[in-house]
């Protein structure tokens, strides 16, 4: 396992991802006050092997007043499999969905897609001001949606899973997503910190850390190329670390 920068990597990557990978910075750039947030020096960027193949892992983290930790990884498997994780942590006093995304490309063809704004709330509705503006995009049909997980129930009455047949299909996900990154983000910096709200923020992020840390497609993989302390460290750390965890910064 190395920790040598490879910028090329993101370049190898399937158009999709790419295209999504770019749009995500893109946004956050458009509507987030940006800062650098520190991962450890040997997570940033990781290299081992999967099966005979080689396995590039690229972290990318920023952080805002409203989001502790904005992180997007993008992976790498030998010229078989591409992928793409993304999630915002919003702040432990700002009453925040949580905006996640995967993308996972096999073989040169995308076999999950996923995007949710997944709600924190002891009765898992989103705010209503999120309600509203989910409503108001048309709608957006796919041929073959996804079933989700078992431990799926963190997720929302909006959450889109599916598998993209074609490339209008691929770049029709893109734009929905796009839409529920922008409405996050737009929504995010209209809200004031909730310091009295702190406890039950807390309570519902870590209830949706503890959830996806469940992924045991993820953790099979990590666990293959690195051994289980590793892939149980990495989805604690870089993952899905939990909100009391995070080190207090003053803007």
């Amino acid at each position: 396992m190395t920790s040598v920068q490879n910028p090329s990597m993101r370049s190898q990557l399937y158009p999709m991802i790419r295209q999504w990978a770019e749009q995500i910075e893109n946004t956050w750039k458009q509507h987030l006050e940006l800062s650098p947030y520190q991962l450890p020096d040997d997570l940033g960027y990781i290299e081992g092997r999967l099966e005979g193949e080689r396995l590039v892992i690229e972290n990318s983290c920023y952080q805002t007043p409203e989001f502790r930790k904005l992180h997007i990884e993008l992976a790498k498997v030998g010229n078989n499999i591409d992928i793409l994780h993304c999630v915002m942590f919003p702040r432990d006093d700002y009453a925040l969905p949580m905006f996640g995304t995967d993308i996972v490309c096999g073989r040169g063809q995308v076999s999950a897609a996923i995007v949710d704004l997944s709600p924190i709330s002891h009765d898992q509705s989103l705010p209503e001001s999120y309600v509203e503006r989910l409503q108001q995009l048309p709608d957006a049909e796919f041929i073959e949606p996804r079933a989700l997980p078992q431990w799926g129930d963190i997720f929302s009455d909006y959450c889109l899973f599916v598998k993209p047949t074609n490339e209008e299909e691929e770049n029709l996900f893109v734009q929905r997503a796009t839409d529920f990154l922008r409405i996050h983000c737009e929504q995010a910096v209209a809200t004031k910190a909730a310091a009295d709200e702190r406890d039950a923020i807390i309570e519902g992020q870590n209830r949706y850390c503890k959830k996806q840390q469940l992924n045991d497609k993820t953790r099979r993989v990590l666990e293959k190329a690195f051994g289980s302390d590793w892939a149980d460290h990495y989805m604690r750390t870089v993952l899905f670390d939990m909100p009391s965890q995070e080190k207090k910064v003053k803007f």
